[in-house]
């Protein structure tokens, strides 16, 4: 069986993060090992949440599983709480990545044209150095603005959606160049239709597919994203295939959810058989 270890946080409540990666990888026939950077009571845009920073128990994880002789067919990073953790993840690469590892690399920084408390200067400019260690990239438009330099108020005056999608499909091309890696920006969401895409760009092609956005946001839907892609690529399917896959898995998971909270995160669970292996 495969594996791949999920370098992310923890959350209780809000299905994101280890809680939406373990039943996605685990249905998917890849084994999840995971390697917690933080555990939350629940996610953080819950009002009130208590959160343990896992920084100081990262390096025994490196160093528990270089003794076992550990290896990973694919690496899977998400949120982080600062500059140190990130330290720790490149000593991950140094120690467990491999010319075959596929690493996928969700550059949690923030999310609509707003950076998120923990994230400075010097940890944006170590985020850019992590993505062009990765094989793919599944940044929003705000963390790719960042990781372009592109600015998001600009973004948002393109009032016609043709505009909007090729300003988006540009600022994807930078980063594949920057990057060499295959790039996917999540939850792109057009002005005027009022569609929600993902949009994926490599040296060769640029492709999106528009699908009804029902005018609510959830957590998790991103980490369940990132996890269906990173499954897939290990059962060999190509990135088209991989992301068709999550987006029908996910719009499934949306219209199975009750009227919950939408920090609650998408009622996923029902649909976990639509990821079996065939």
């Amino acid at each position: 069986m495969k594996k791949v270890a999920v370098i992310q946080d923890l959350s209780s409540f809000g299905r994101c993060s280890l809680t939406a990666a373990i039943p996605v990888l685990s249905v998917m026939g890849v084994q999840p090992c995971p390697l917690p950077t933080a555990v939350l009571t629940a996610q953080s845009e819950y009002p009130s949440y208590y959160c343990e920073d896992l920084t100081a128990h990262m390096p025994h994880y490196i160093k528990e599983w270089q003794r076992m002789n550990a290896q990973f067919d694919g690496i899977y990073t998400g949120y982080v709480t600062g500059e140190e953790q990130l330290q720790h993840i490149f000593h991950f690469l140094q120690t467990f990545q491999r010319d075959d590892t596929v690493l996928l690399v969700d550059p949690v920084m923030g999310d609509n044209g707003e950076h998120y408390p923990m994230l400075t200067e010097r940890m944006l400019q170590h985020m850019k150095e992590l993505t062009k260690r990765a094989t793919i990239i599944t940044p929003n438009i705000t963390e790719s603005c960042f990781l372009t330099g592109t600015s998001y108020d600009k973004l948002q005056r393109y009032s016609d959606d043709t505009s909007y999608m090729d300003a988006i499909i540009h600022m994807a091309q930078q980063l594949a160049d920057s990057t060499k890696a295959q790039v996917v920006i999540t939850g792109v969401l057009t002005p005027q239709a009022r569609t929600i895409q993902n949009v994926y760009v490599s040296s060769e092609t640029a492709s999106y597919t528009p699908r009804r956005y029902n005018d609510k946001s959830y957590s998790g839907t991103g980490d369940l994203f990132a996890s269906v892609i990173i499954g897939s690529m290990l059962q060999r399917a190509t990135m088209p295939q991989a992301i068709a896959l999550a987006e029908q898995f996910i719009e499934a998971a949306i219209n199975g959810t009750d009227d919950s909270p939408t920090i609650a995160g998408v009622q996923f669970e029902k649909q976990l058989h639509m990821l079996l292996p065939r």
